[in-house]
């Protein structure tokens, strides 16, 4: 046991010895020799992650490995310990498994690029930083990971800095997260206020004899929801993640697809105990969830950059899995967002083998007919949009139909809303794959295949969303939804879980999908695979659709209520607050302490008479003044 706590708190060390090995010789290594080291101790992590998960016995239900001991004052114990259990090893393994495959990748990637080691400390260092949210056994230690990782965002998202749309993306996306940071301290300042503690297990066992719907219950709920939303991109935080895709493309595969957006979902996750008492706070996240769900995917029907496509289906699929999370389905979410780790950083991964066969285009208007001269990236790609899209026997197919089959539980309406959301993530999806690879070639530059450190990634994370969704085989299929009986011995919120829907309302329910899905795909081929019908741009389009293309001027929404008012009043600071109050009121106090100063120097002749003088007179005075005080 003991060699297993060692391996296991090892683990986060070995992509941090990379982004300190890295960062310290970045000037004397290549970019090549940077990103092999860096996918080596990403490598490493992984495997040392296997060795834990294949000695770890799930009956035991997990335990705290404390590292050392942290804070200790009066009234508070917070150790930095690290939670060894189902749920954890979980995301511990999607984080260095598709994080090896994803930096492998960014070796043929960034190759040419003259900061790639710069780039590779950073990648190394933001898997340190998800580590540490995922492994941590209380709230700080998540928090400290859940910080790191909004860093690396800001640093991967403007990497590229000599652009400034890249810096606004940056910042907007470091400024967004902390909107939702606040929450997070909030919440944590509740829980320690009622609980006397940050960690998990003992917040958990406490909350069981509260009541449902608490006040202070529902307060920290809240908060914790609030953190997450701004993590993982959902109503009204959601604005930053399509503008991330500013970044590198491997950086929108690992950030935005597969690990830093899901940290939302693992912390509710991870807290289910506690959102299970609230139902007022399940009803909010299940509310938000399929809203949206539906508003990303309405907003992904209409853009022509082939990252920013991806960007909204990210958020319409976290859509999902909070909105899973909502109906208690809380293994359902964590399905989901396994399956959507493997297809999704396919899907960006794939998107960025495009882009670097064309020399860095990225408008799918000026792509087509690609199938014949970057085969493995087109298969490979098919592979992932027939995972989201939900076909049968995919990954999706088996993940998404469990979350339809707990909001038909829930209501038929919810149903039909996700539903319908799902048909809209088919269909444009479909629409980027046929004008992307179907039809003739719209564009300039001479397409050729990546290399095969683009390409292995590629073919691993497509053979994964094929096979993947046998983790939570369903009854249905002859399964026993091993991943959910894993995952409950971890969360409380999970062992409560149930579906209860008879064998042929599920095959129904499932076919049924299955039918407008394949509807779907035939309308989306005959209007983009047959004749490539293209979009111009937004000022020509009608007024229902230009709303769509132009994200329903979100946007320009937010920054008139809070970027211009904010601007106005830093400027009327400025010039009124601090070039005719401030200024003038220190250079006053800074002439008067000067004047003062020459009149004092004065009395300071160096006449010892003088000073004896003074001396006596003051005496005098002190004497005067205390006898008139008593």
């Amino acid at each position: 046991m003991v060699t297993a706590d060692l391996l296991f708190s090892l683990v986060p060390a070995l992509p941090l010895v990379g982004a300190v090995l890295i960062a310290s010789a970045r000037r004397y290594l290549s970019g090549t020799v940077a990103g092999m080291l860096a996918t080596a101790l990403m490598v490493g992590a992984f495997v040392l992650t296997a060795v834990a998960f294949s000695t770890f016995d799930p009956s035991t239900g997990g335990h705290t490995v404390r590292v050392f001991d942290w804070i200790q004052i009066t009234g508070m114990d917070i150790p930095f310990a690290f939670r060894y259990d189902a749920l954890a090893l979980t995301m511990m393994l999607l984080v260095t498994g598709v994080g090896s495959l994803i930096h492998l990748y960014s070796i043929g990637y960034m190759h040419n690029d003259a900061r790639a080691s710069t780039f590779f400390a950073q990648l190394n260092l933001f898997s340190f930083a998800m580590l540490l949210l995922v492994m941590g056994s209380n709230l700080l230690i998540t928090f400290i990971g859940w910080e790191g990782v909004g860093l690396c965002s800001y640093l991967l998202i403007g990497f590229w800095y000599n652009v400034p749309d890249y810096n606004y993306a940056a910042r907007k996306a470091f400024v967004m997260n902390r909107i939702g940071d606040v929450g997070m301290v909030l919440a944590m300042v509740l829980l320690f206020q009622q609980f006397g503690t940050l960690e998990y297990s003992v917040i958990l066992e406490q909350a069981d004899g509260f009541s449902a719907n608490a006040p202070i219950l529902i307060a920290a709920t809240l908060m914790l929801f609030v953190g997450a939303t701004g993590k993982s991109a959902q109503i009204p935080l959601f604005t930053w993640l399509p503008d991330a895709m500013a970044g590198p493309t491997p950086v929108s595969a690992l950030i935005h697809a597969a690990t830093m957006v899901t940290a939302g979902i693992y912390l509710v996750v991870r807290c289910s105990g506690l959102f299970e008492l609230v139902p007022l706070t399940q009803d909010v996240i299940l509310v938000i969830g399929t809203a949206t769900a539906l508003l990303a995917a309405s907003i992904g029907l209409f853009q022509n950059d082939i990252k920013k496509v991806l960007a909204y289906s990210t958020v319409s699929q976290l859509g999902y899995m909070f909105a899973a999370l909502g109906m208690g389905a809380y293994s359902a979410a964590m399905f989901h967002v396994i399956m959507h780790a493997f297809f999704k950083a396919l899907l960006f991964l794939g998107a960025g083998s495009v882009i670097h066969a064309l020399g860095g285009e990225q408008d799918i208007r000026k792509m087509g007919g690609l199938k014949g001269s970057i085969k493995i990236t087109y298969v490979t790609f098919l592979i992932g949009t027939c995972a989201i899209a939900g076909l049968p026997l995919l990954s999706g197919f088996f993940s998404k139909d469990l979350i339809l089959a707990f909001a038909y539980q829930r209501s038929p309406v919810v149903y039909a809303v996700l539903v319908f959301g799902a048909l809209l993530t088919t269909f444009y999806m479909f629409r980027l794959l046929f004008l992307v690879f179907f039809g003739s070639y719209r564009g300039k530059a001479h397409p050729h295949e990546s290399p095969l450190s683009m390409t292995v990634p590629l073919m691993v994370l497509a053979a994964l969303s094929v096979v993947g969704g046998v983790i939570n085989l369903p009854h249905l299929f002859g399964g026993h939804e091993a991943l959910k009986h894993f995952l409950a011995t971890a969360s409380s919120g999970i062992s409560n879980e149930t579906l209860h829907l008879s064998v042929t309302t599920e095959w129904i329910l499932m076919g049924s999908t299955v039918l407008l899905v394949t509807s779907t795909i035939a309308y989306a081929y005959g209007r983009f695979a047959r004749k490539a019908e293209l979009d111009g741009e937004p000022e020509t389009m009608p007024l229902f659709k230009r709303l769509l293309a132009e994200r329903w001027r979100i946007d320009p929404l937010y920054a008139a209520l809070f970027e211009r008012p904010f601007g106005w009043m830093s400027t009327k600071l400025h010039t009124v607050g601090e070039s005719r109050i401030m200024i003038p009121l220190t250079n006053g106090v800074g002439g008067a302490a000067l004047r003062i100063g020459r009149v004092v120097r004065r009395v300071q002749t160096g006449n010892a008479s003088f000073h004896l003088l003074a001396m006596v007179v003051g005496i005098i005075a002190f004497l005067f003044i205390t006898l008139l005080s008593t």
